[in-house]
């Protein structure tokens, strides 16, 4: 008896340690440039809202709470960090001031914020692919994805593979492709595997530290934030049609819709 009672206190005490790393404090500093280690598609997220903190990239637990003075944020852990606690520079602006990056930008350094692990489901609305799946490079992820296959991960029941080569969008194909997995280790897509084209179609932009303009990640261009806006939910709402199954002509009346009227 007492050997079990001192097993379950054992267990007990385990179980503490593990809920209180996934909470805590860490020095957050503001990051510019949009990256993923692990090939996730800056266009088909939300890139004002990533954590770039050291440590692998999980196949779970991508989704982190951060707050600081009453203020809150969900962010995609999607990229690893030498060492720094490095958060989308929108993000840390908001958390520190009150205001988003492109309305009153902010210097600053490392500052003590509040993090929690939460369930990788609930930054789904960071996360603009049909149903919420995981964009990952079709060429240059499998490595990352083969690892959260190979067990019963959320990664591995909930990721689309697209045709397009780097994070930041700017090569290849905008379009999904199949895996025959584990037949298989390389996906199918339709305008062939890693192809190396320019990809204009699906920009993605950085917001520059201090200045708060928006930039296009692939050429450093100086762009409107109104036409970074208007650009990103075209790319949103043609993914989601696209990967939903509605017509080409559907998606184009509402996409024209969406730009006219300013929904």
């Amino acid at each position: 008896m007492m050997h079990q009672v001192i097993h379950f206190t054992s267990l007990l005490i385990a179980a503490a340690t593990t809920a209180r790393a996934a909470k805590g404090t860490v020095w957050a500093t503001p990051h510019e440039s949009y990256s993923s280690s692990v090939g996730v598609l800056g266009c088909k997220v939300d890139t004002n809202r990533i954590a770039y903190w050291p440590g692998s990239v999980d196949c779970n637990n991508l989704c982190i709470s951060l707050s600081y003075e009453g203020r809150k944020v969900k962010l995609l852990r999607i990229d690893q960090s030498e060492g720094a606690y490095d958060v989308s520079y929108d993000a840390w602006n908001y958390l520190y001031s009150g205001y988003p990056a492109t309305e009153k930008p902010t210097a600053g350094g490392a500052t003590p914020m509040e993090f929690e692990e939460l369930p990788a489901s609930d930054c789904s609305e960071l996360i603009h692919t049909p149903n919420g799946k995981l964009p990952l490079s079709a060429a240059n992820s499998m490595n990352f994805l083969a690892s959260c296959l190979e067990k019963d991960t959320w990664v591995g029941k909930n990721h689309v593979l697209y045709n397009i080569l780097d994070p930041i969008c700017s090569w290849g194909h905008d379009e999904s492709c199949d895996l025959d997995w584990p037949t298989a280790n390389q996906a199918n897509c339709p305008n062939g595997l890693g192809t190396p084209v320019a990809l204009t179609t699906a920009p993605v932009y950085n917001i520059q530290y201090t200045t708060g303009k928006k930039v296009l990640a692939s050429t450093g261009q100086v762009v409107a934030v109104s036409q970074a806006a208007t650009s990103q939910k075209q790319q949103n709402l043609a993914g989601i049609l696209r990967g939903s199954g509605g017509s080409m002509t559907m998606a184009l009346g509402l996409i024209s819709f969406w730009i006219l009227f300013r929904i």
